[in-house]
């Protein structure tokens, strides 16, 4: 196996999961500064935030359309300029309704690259290493909230018109990527099932592992049914895994993790920290993010997507409730920062490891861009929906009531996994389908 020309290509594929996490969490050092300098309602703050995600909702149920048409590799490349082109608009925003122009134009890569990236990496990936390459995409991700909040931090709130210098440095890795994309092939199993281009994808193939080529071309081109059609997407066939992709990134959201990645500083000087150290504890959850998202991959190929989502659900549980708990009774201080790392790692190792890996994994390769998007599409719905109506919620009924609520929803994800999820670790995208389609 050419580990190293696989590892290349998975990881630069990947760095666009960097790229949407950068820009889903950078916002939550500025959107307070922001909302002084235009005076803005927390109705109108929640709503600028959510531009962002309903330009991902848009990016999410239409990504799929040109990575099906014109191939994952250009449409990765566009998704990079969408990045370069949010960063340095916001930067240079004169108004709320301009800087909202341009994170919708952010949100459209975000929700793209989130169909896009995962599944080519799964249709490059072999079956034994799958988990642990396609969930490289969620390492880059919560990497990149982790480096968004380390900047905002070292950028600080100090200076003026600080919140221009977090959005805008992202331009910097919006090159990077953009540049390394021209370096990775076309997907082979694209290549087959919709351009009939056999001998260049066992070129590609041959790259990845010289001794498994026949038998994975022969696995792509088996199934007679070839037909990649939307209306042919929703004709029932597919019910079972379109079910499974909707409750999966349904469950996603309703966790309240998007209203934590978000609003984090606003939460934690809620619980009394000061503006600097509520930056500085954003941090800290970017951090334990960062390595319980490590241990999951570490252990995905290993143990499984199940045992990972069992110990998530758990750990949603009970620290969500805690969190309720705390500021039910006002206890809160330092026991809210330690109960939202609890939160964190237990989405890390869970939901955060497994989301990206199982949706692209249990649709065929005949559909698996409309069935990425469906997945997609229903976690970027429900992330606008609260986040969108987070600051509102939170004035309203305060942080004991809204954390009872995520907890709550929470018991039916660890039901969920208990009754419906199925195991697909070791199993190739092709066996798959003859056990997901019946």
């Amino acid at each position: 196996m050419q580990n190293n020309k696989l590892l290349f290509w998975s990881i630069t594929v990947a760095l666009g999961g960097f790229l949407f996490g950068f820009d889903t969490a950078v916002i939550s050092g500025g959107e307070q500064a922001i909302q002084k300098l235009w005076s803005l309602s927390n109705v109108m703050v929640g709503q600028m935030v959510a531009m962002g995600l309903y330009g991902t909702i848009i990016g999410a149920l239409f990504g799929g359309i040109p990575a099906e048409r014109w191939g994952r590799k250009p449409t990765l490349f566009w998704i990079g300029v969408l990045f370069l082109i949010c960063s340095i608009g916001s930067a240079m925003a004169p108004s709320v309704w301009v800087l909202m122009a341009f994170r919708f134009i952010g949100g459209l890569g975000v929700g793209a690259s989130s169909v896009v990236a995962p599944m080519y990496i799964a249709e490059i990936a072999p079956k034994e290493k799958r988990g642990q390459l396609t969930a490289m995409f969620q390492f880059n991700i919560v990497l990149g909230i982790l480096l968004a909040y380390l900047s905002n931090w070292l950028i600080g709130t100090g200076v003026e018109d600080s919140w221009r210098w977090m959005l805008g440095i992202m331009a910097v890795p919006s090159i990077i990527y953009v540049v390394l994309v021209g370096f990775v092939p076309e997907s082979p199993r694209w290549l087959i099932t919709h351009l009939n281009r056999p001998e260049e994808a066992r070129k590609i193939l041959a790259q990845i592992n010289p001794n498994t080529v026949e038998d994975v071309m022969t696995a792509i081109s088996t199934p007679e049914d070839r037909s990649s059609s939307f209306a042919h997407f929703w004709s029932g066939k597919y019910r079972f895994p379109i079910l499974l992709a909707f409750l999966f990134a349904f469950f996603n959201q309703v966790s309240g993790i998007n209203a934590v990645i978000y609003y984090a500083p606003r939460i934690l000087e809620e619980a009394g920290l000061g503006q600097s150290a509520a930056l500085l504890s954003s941090v800290g959850i970017g951090l334990m993010n960062l390595v319980f998202t490590m241990l999951g991959l570490a252990w995905i190929d290993r143990f499984g997507r199940r045992f990972l989502m069992y110990i998530g659900s758990i750990g949603y549980i009970v620290s969500l409730s805690c969190v309720s708990i705390a500021f039910f009774t006002g206890v809160t201080g330092i026991f809210v920062p330690l109960l939202l790392f609890a939160f964190i790692a237990s989405h890390a190792i869970g939901q955060g490891a497994v989301i990206w890996v199982f949706i692209s994994e249990i649709f065929p390769n005949n559909v698996r861009s409309w069935g990425n998007s469906l997945g997609s599409s229903t976690h970027w719905v429900f992330a606008a929906l609260i986040a969108g109506t987070f600051p509102w919620l939170n004035g309203m009924l305060g942080g004991g009531v809204i954390f009872a609520v995520f907890a709550f929803m929470m018991l039916f994800q660890l039901i969920f996994v208990w009754r419906m999820m199925p195991e697909t670790k070791g199993v190739s995208l092709e066996e798959l389908e003859k056990e997901m389609v019946k």
